[in-house]
């Protein structure tokens, strides 16, 4: 009683049919797949916005040709 037999499942096919008609399904599906891709690929740029800014504030501001220290002992940076 509580499962559906393969009739009713053939039933729901067909209306599913009458009202899309054959040619809307497989555009449907094609309209899905573009925003999942649409969805990835802003997650990506968004992770890679993240990524860029945290390697920004890890990296020092210095002229070409200027040697860098840092000192242990006092925990100082010294140009």
């Amino acid at each position: 009683m509580g499962s559906f037999s393969i009739w009713h499942w053939l039933i729901v096919l067909a209306v599913v049919l009458l009202l899309f008609g054959r040619g809307k399904i497989p555009e449907l599906m094609g309209d899905v797949a573009k925003g999942i891709k649409s969805f990835k690929k802003g997650m990506s740029d968004e992770d890679a916005e993240k990524t860029e800014t945290a390697q920004e504030r890890r990296t020092l501001d210095h002229t070409e040709g200027d040697v860098v220290r840092h000192d242990v002992a006092t925990k100082k940076t010294v140009n």
